[in-house]
């Protein structure tokens, strides 16, 4: 399904960007790949790729609990605790 704007400025992502789910995980898929993964309460984010997609992976965050990231804090490619 396509990720919709919620906490983002832009009006829609025009399905450059979306949420699969798969059994126990829900991934964000920016484009044609998968830039983060959220399982029970944790969301591994798998660094950083573009102005763009960061901007995808932090309305996932943000739709999901957590915090935006910075680019620096997205390049450590963290695991977010829910």
């Amino acid at each position: 399904m396509k990720l919709k704007s919620v906490y983002s400025s832009q009006k829609d992502f025009y399905g450059k960007a979306n949420v699969i789910v798969e059994g126990e995980q829900t991934k964000l898929k920016s484009y044609h790949t998968i830039v983060a993964v959220k399982e029970e309460n944790k969301i591994k984010v798998k660094g950083w790729y573009s102005k763009t997609t960061a901007i995808h992976i932090n309305e996932f965050l943000k739709q999901n609990g957590a915090k935006s990231l910075t680019k620096k804090e997205m390049e450590q490619e963290p695991t977010i605790n829910l």
